[in-house]
């Protein structure tokens, strides 16, 4: 009886067995192929539960996410044969399962290998039929664009999709930097010394300019107060002289009055004067009386 219940127990564990072996799972970021006897019989399973025949089917599993291939740095020759180091990426996944597997044994590496050879080969085109300028900055785009479509005609032959290709960074080669620098140099000295003459120049003309109206207005002012001194002055001739019609001896009395003050304005001065004369007939009659 004891003997009955291990053989029923070792039948029912070899049966959960065999059916955890007819169901296998493809998860919704995995493409799976279905082989019987190694020959494939079905690539197309949808994520899911899916049976098999156990022991006759086995099931591989491939990682159907986007993959990326980054390309080491590779010279290549422009137009006008000067030399431009490209450093780019291709992003890619699997596009029919059966023909990856087929073409490539189903391995990552072959297939980055083969998408290296493929994007260096298609840059080299595209780089070829352009200038340094063009390469660098105007026809970037419609570079990576091109050698995208490119490279996904030839992927599709190996089961494979190119979704995106990337020029990360584009330098000189290292042999022509230097000159490139330089002469990049000497251009912006040369771009900023015209600045800088085109500055003096407009510099020298607003001093110019300055000076003229500074003269301009010092003459204006020079004649307004020569015209302003001149109308003072006959105007203070007309009074003096109205003054003078009026009383003389008032008048002779007050230019004497300022002849003795310039005359005796400083007190270094000497004088030797003969004291009858006409200059000092005022100061004579400004003497007391006895």
């Amino acid at each position: 009886m004891r003997g009955m219940k291990i053989i029923g127990i070792a039948v029912i564990l070899i049966a959960l067995a065999i059916f955890s072996l007819a169901f296998y799972t493809v998860d919704e970021r995995e493409k799976a192929i279905v082989f019987r006897f190694g020959e494939i019989i079905r690539s197309d399973d949808k994520p899911g539960w899916h049976l098999k025949m156990p022991f006759v089917n086995t099931v591989e599993k491939f990682d159907a996410r986007v993959q990326t291939m980054d390309a080491e740095p590779e010279s290549f020759l422009t137009k006008e044969k000067k030399n431009l180091v490209i450093d780019s990426f291709v992003k890619w996944r699997i596009r029919d399962v059966r023909e990856y597997y087929i073409r490539l044994n189903g391995s990552q590496r072959a297939a980055r290998q083969r998408l290296s050879q493929r994007v260096n080969d298609a840059i080299r085109v595209e780089v070829g039929k352009r200038s340094v300028q063009d390469v660098v900055s105007g026809d970037r785009i419609e570079i990576m664009d091109l050698v995208r479509q490119s490279m996904d005609e030839e992927a599709k032959s190996l089961g494979l999709e190119v979704l995106d290709v990337r020029l990360k960074r584009v330098d000189y080669d290292p042999s022509i930097s230097d000159t490139i620098y330089s002469r990049m140099r000497a251009e912006r000295e040369r771009v900023a010394k015209e600045l800088r003459a085109k500055g003096a120049e407009a510099a020298e003309r607003i001093r110019a300019d300055a000076d003229r109206q500074r003269q301009i207005l010092l003459a204006e002012a020079r004649r307004e107060s020569e015209q302003i001194k001149g109308t003072g002055d006959a105007e203070a001739t007309k009074i003096y002289a109205e003054a003078f019609t009026q009383d003389k001896e008032f008048f002779k009395f007050y230019k004497s009055l300022n002849a003795y003050q310039e005359a005796f304005n400083s007190k270094s001065d000497f004088f030797v004067v003969d004291p009858n004369s006409e200059f000092m007939q005022y100061l004579r009659k400004s003497e007391p009386e006895n």
